[in-house]
């Protein structure tokens, strides 16, 4: 089941990252919005939090086995190897399960791979928006464990709340900090 499960998934993503890279101007304003959730230590936080930064954000789960350890430890390292250049950027973990991730598990969870990444989560319907205004694929992937099949796709946000780009959460770190850092202009 896995692999059917794992193409499928790719399938999806790599539709996905087509339809972003093809879409017009206008349509990929659509992407990110505002968002209200929960940080570890019960805070509320939300979109505006972070003036004259730029954002990037990954939507995954802490349970997950197969993408979101890979893709989180690529962000820890891109965003150490950025060096003065992260100080711009703010990275943020988004959980799409709220019914198991806390904001303490999420907030736990981001900081075993970086102190620099927050992590976040909220009740269903704050993640749920979050999902919409990401356009975040999530569907259930089955009954057994929990498991959520997702989009791997790690969003750059300006520091005005518009979509930069998005890059799929495979990269290699030294490939994704230098892609970050050119999008960020240097």
């Amino acid at each position: 089941m896995r692999p059917a499960r794992t193409l499928a998934r790719r399938g999806a993503l790599a539709g996905a990252a087509l339809a972003l890279a093809i879409a017009p101007a206008r349509a990929q304003a659509a992407i990110g919005g505002p968002f209200s959730l929960t940080g570890g230590a019960g805070q509320s936080v939300t979109s505006q939090d972070f003036p004259g930064k730029f954002l990037l954000i990954f939507f995954g789960y802490t349970r997950c086995t197969d993408d979101c350890p890979t893709t989180m430890y690529h962000m820890a390292l891109a965003l150490a190897e950025m060096g003065a250049a992260a100080q711009r950027l703010q990275a943020l973990f988004i959980s799409i399960d709220p019914a198991y991730d806390t904001p303490a598990i999420a907030s736990r969870y981001a900081t075993l791979f970086s102190p620099d990444i927050i992590g976040l989560s909220g009740t269903p319907a704050q993640v749920a928006q979050a999902v919409r205004e990401y356009h975040v694929y999530t569907a259930p992937a089955g009954q057994q464990g929990g498991a959520i099949s997702h989009g791997d796709l790690i969003y750059l946000m300006a520091p005005d709340g518009s979509f930069l780009t998005a890059f799929p959460g495979s990269l290699a770190a030294s490939t994704l900090a230098a892609r970050v850092a050119a999008a960020m202009g240097g």
